[in-house]
């Protein structure tokens, strides 16, 4: 079975992080100030995007410095011809309003959209949706920990924007992802998918939770499933991953082979769930379900497990 991990959200990203030179300042600085730098900007949490025939999330030097002093930097990495990519996070306020009002006419040469949104709409090429999500964890990181969790001291961003360093006791923080599982749990012909309250109506989803320590990803997903659905489970496979930069996340995509298919729903956690067939799935996906149910956006791995469900059948419990 083909994985489709670059047709996953947020999967590609063709930036050379170069790692090994964040604390280089020299080439970190060259590669800011050469002329073909190109910038990310974000307007507290949120990303701006340049308007034209299509979306451009890049802006030049030129058009970042005429926001000002930006709060946080961090160099992304460099791409194939050479250019230096960086993010910038500025307080909120850079943009009033989100153009969409037809009361406010648009002046300004771009937009504020929040990620989840241009993930969903397809607002920019998948290889620039990557890059979004990388910045966008990577700022919230810097927002959150201003201060050191040793001693409570403010912190200042070192290493290119990769680490937070504090004076005062010497400590080094270090950005930090949550692994968490997402898994789809078979039985034969039908499949478990969950809701929660939160979710649009009508949207079936599969179910996922984050991993604990000292716990590893197969003991994650049984732990997860029996807790909101009191399905037990055997065998658990690995599919694929995806970050999930709401705010720093690592979707660990998973099937898992159900033991037993009794369900007492964790009303704390879930609205409703119950099994569904493979035919009922396939429509959810297409937008056909006869009671108008629906599956995630393929932006998000939970719709790429269900759509390997559809395609394979209880075939991909086996990798």
């Amino acid at each position: 079975m083909i994985v489709p991990s670059s047709s996953i959200g947020f999967n590609l990203n063709h930036l050379d992080r170069r790692s090994d030179k964040r604390d280089d300042e020299a080439f970190v600085a060259n590669l800011r100030n050469d002329s073909a730098a190109r910038f990310l900007v974000f307007d507290g949490d949120v990303p701006l995007l340049k308007r034209g025939e299509r979306y451009d999330a890049w802006f030049v030097a030129s058009e970042a410095l005429a926001f000002g002093q930006a709060l946080q930097s961090v160099f992304l990495g460099e791409d194939g011809d050479g250019s230096g990519h960086f993010a910038l996070g500025f307080a909120p306020g850079l943009v009033q309003g989100d153009g969409k009002d037809e009361q406010q006419p648009r002046k300004q040469p771009y937009e504020r959209i929040d990620l989840r949104s241009i993930a969903m709409q397809g607002l920019v090429p998948h290889e620039v949706l990557g890059v979004l999500g990388e910045a966008k964890s990577m700022l919230d990181w810097h927002n959150r920990h201003r201060f050191c969790a040793n001693c409570g001291a403010r912190s200042r961003p070192t290493a290119a924007g990769w680490q937070r360093l504090c004076d005062a006791c010497g400590a080094r923080h270090f950005p930090r992802v949550d692994p968490v599982v997402i898994m789809l749990t078979i039985d034969g012909e039908r499949c478990l998918l969950g809701r929660q309250r939160q979710f649009a109506p009508g949207m079936y989803s599969a179910l996922a939770g984050f991993v604990e320590p000292g716990e590893t990803v197969e003991d994650a997903v049984r732990r997860e499933v029996h807790e909101e659905a009191h399905v037990n489970c055997a065998g658990v496979v690995y599919f694929a991953s995806q970050p999930w930069p709401f705010p720093s996340s690592l979707m660990i995509g998973c099937f898992a082979q159900a033991s037993d298919t009794d369900i007492v729903i964790d009303t704390t956690e879930l609205e409703d769930a119950r099994w569904f067939t493979r035919a009922e799935v396939a429509a959810m996906l297409e937008g056909t379900h006869a009671d108008g149910l629906s599956a995630p956006k393929p932006f998000a791995i939970a719709h790429h497990l269900l759509r390997a469900y559809v395609e394979h059948g209880a075939a991909v419990l086996r990798g």
